[in-house]
């Protein structure tokens, strides 16, 4: 992979290097577990709603309890209740 430069201004270089010495990480390597890690947090949000999505349509919960009813969770009465 070959090598490139980002220009930063000095304090947000010298904010790089103190989080990255407080680690035992060179810039470098912190740098790359940062992009790293927004990466799946891109990801992870996306899933996230995804699923909550997903788990909004009416009936699934029942629909997956009559499929597996083994697991399916005691749900207390909502009967009555305000949504």
């Amino acid at each position: 992979m070959a090598d490139t430069t980002v220009k930063v201004d000095s304090e947000t270089r010298d904010r790089f290097a103190a989080v990255a010495a407080a680690r035992g990480q060179s810039v470098r390597a912190y740098l790359a577990e940062l992009a790293i890690d927004e990466e799946n947090q891109i990801a992870l949000s996306k899933a996230t709603a995804e699923f909550r999505e997903i788990i909004a349509q009416p009936g699934l919960a029942e629909a997956f309890d009559a499929a597996f009813p083994d697991d399916a969770l005691t749900r207390p009465d909502t009967a009555g209740r305000a949504a």
